[in-house]
């Protein structure tokens, strides 16, 4: 048991898990994102992704409950997990709705992810899934903020989905530290975790791509061209994704913490957008 928390996570983030529902069903049989078909589909990859990836972030936590002596991070895990548990939930209503618009299977959409979680459940070690967690949620947490830091990211798109994935960014940026703390309070080694960022930036990207090119599958456009604008709406000048190379390079920091990245200030203005009901802790 650790006596002593050595978490660097400011005492006044509070973690509000809100069960919050939205209206996408027919939304998601377009081009919701301004008519683009890239910026759709890039979205829509990613949500295909959540609903097994949640559970498994929080199953990794939740084996080492009991196994730290800190009630405030034990709080912060309740949260975590309720909140994780209504991602869980709309993303799986995200991507059921748009696979029966799309006319793709969702089980063919999670078949990777499904097989690589499998492996990763009867092979690796609790603290070494749960260092996976750490780094996916790093992962989540940098995109979360460039959600809010580049809001050219979401113009145009339709303002229910807009809303969602503004939610979405929103939660994981309370909760971003959470899997991290309990990983250093359990004895979690820098190099395990180091190790599973390079591992899961690799995996992320392979399933994001491969989730893309299912879902264009049926594009009739130039692909070239296609991409071509992709890579700048994520990589340009005002790209969506511009800026994230130092934050995700200081995770290999020895000395890092996820809010070392200090967010507040810059997500406090959407709060307001999404009070309301909250869903009960785990």
């Amino acid at each position: 048991m650790h006596s002593q928390s050595l978490s660097r996570t400011p005492q006044n983030v509070e973690i509000v898990p809100r069960n919050r529902q939205f209206n996408i069903d027919e939304t998601l049989a377009t081009n919701w994102h301004g008519g683009d078909a890239f910026k759709t589909a890039f979205f829509d990859a990613m949500s295909i992704l959540f609903p097994l990836g949640e559970q498994f972030f929080i199953d990794s936590v939740k084996a080492f409950r009991g196994k730290f002596d800190d009630p405030e991070l034990e709080r912060r895990v309740r949260g975590f997990m309720a909140q994780e548990a209504v991602h869980r939930r709309e993303h799986q209503r995200y991507n059921e709705a748009l696979c029966r618009a799309r006319g793709v299977p969702l089980e063919k959409m999670e078949r990777a992810v499904n097989r690589r979680q499998k492996l990763a459940r009867k092979l690796l070690t609790p603290k070494q899934q749960l260092s996976g967690t750490v780094a996916f949620e790093h992962l989540t947490a940098i995109l979360a903020d460039a959600t809010f830091r580049n809001p050219e990211g979401l113009e145009g798109a339709h303002p229910e989905m807009a809303a969602l994935w503004r939610w979405h960014a929103l939660e994981e940026t309370e909760h971003k530290a959470v899997a991290f703390d309990v990983f250093v309070a359990v004895g979690g080694k820098t190099w395990r975790r180091r190790l599973s960022m390079a591992l899961v930036t690799l995996e992320f990207t392979q399933h994001v791509i491969r989730n893309m090119r299912l879902l264009l599958r049926d594009y009739e456009g130039s692909r070239i061209e296609l991409w071509r604008g992709g890579f700048k709406f994520l990589f340009g000048e005002k790209g969506a994704l511009r800026g994230l190379k130092q934050p995700y390079l200081d995770f290999y920091k020895k000395d890092f913490h996820p809010w070392d990245h200090d967010n507040r200030e810059l997500v406090s203005s959407v709060m307001s957008d999404f009070g309301g009901a909250e869903v009960n802790p785990i």
